[in-house]
């Protein structure tokens, strides 16, 4: 499969065309970004083609590998789907769920494979996890993500200066708590220092979980855990931060035979706007003080 990546900054160049161009089977065709200059930089490290134009990419690839902004990200998503190509996306896919709405009509008009890469999702440790969690009677589970973006490749992203750890940290513990847990129905959230959010999240199943998230703690207070408990005690999972272009090089493999077969993936875009959905209504949780549902 011909991949163009959609981005210029460290994600892009680190994971997204650093997996491309030494997978085994897909082929790194180009990288276009907003800035031509900078698109050119990053193509001829990998030896490929820049492009001004994306337009020009779309019409010389089979998919697209976007990481860019959410608000830059959908429309772009929308253009790709509409035509014809497959997408692997990155979290959230959206900031608003009008926007994903559009992400997720484009893919099933177009009948494009899609893959959000919520990025524990492609881990084993995850895939093990879930499947013990499936085997158990649940009751409740929680998550902690905190983290100190300063002094990292991140620290000057403006929408995560603006949207903080709730909206990119935030998809990543909601890709593990539903599916062990189910969908979400409701949100309470209280703010703590600085970004730092806690959710208490309603599941269908009538569990719940509880969730926090910082990008501003002091760096030696940093770490994830997950976990889930029920009738076969409690289930944790460590992921692993370390290794993203191992992730995305299984996420690559996951869009491929999803395009091949013509069916869903589990992460796709579907998932992702209902994703979308919860860490909206979370925000709106913090900003009422009240427990609000999640809008279908």
């Amino acid at each position: 499969m011909r991949f163009g990546v959609l981005g210029t900054g460290h994600w892009a160049r680190a994971v997204h065309a650093t997996a491309l161009a030494a997978h085994p089977t897909a082929e790194l065709v180009g990288v276009w970004g907003r800035d031509a200059g900078r698109a050119d930089a990053l193509a001829a490290e990998f030896e490929v083609p820049g492009y001004g134009d994306v337009d020009a990419l779309l019409a010389d690839v089979d998919a697209v590998a976007v990481a860019l902004p959410p608000h830059v990200q959908a429309p772009l998503a929308v253009r790709a789907a509409e035509a014809g190509r497959h997408l692997l996306l990155e979290k959230p896919i959206a900031l608003d769920v009008a926007a994903a709405d559009r992400v997720v009509d484009a893919v099933r008009a177009a009948g494009v494979a899609s893959v959000v890469f919520f990025t524990f999702r492609f881990q084993t440790a995850t895939s093990t996890w879930l499947t013990q969690a499936a085997r158990t009677r649940l009751a409740g589970g929680a998550g902690s993500w905190l983290s100190s973006l300063a002094g990292t490749p991140f620290a000057a992203s403006p929408w995560r200066q603006e949207h903080g750890a709730l909206w990119d940290i935030g998809p990543h513990a909601l890709s593990v708590l539903v599916p062990a847990l189910g969908p979400v129905v409701a949100v309470q959230a209280g703010a703590g220092l600085l970004d730092t959010v806690h959710l208490v999240l309603t599941h269908e199943s009538g569990t719940a979980s509880t969730v926090t998230l910082s990008h501003t703690v002091a760096p030696m207070s940093a770490g994830i855990e997950f976990y889930v408990h029920g009738d076969a005690g409690r289930l944790v999972l460590l992921p692993d931060v370390e290794a993203p272009v191992e992730a995305f090089t299984v996420a690559v493999d996951e869009l491929t035979a999803a395009a091949v077969a013509g069916g869903t993936h589990p992460c796709d875009v579907g998932f992702g706007r209902d994703v979308v959905a919860v860490l909206a209504t979370a925000a709106r949780a913090l900003d009422s003080g009240r427990r609000e549902p999640v809008a279908a």
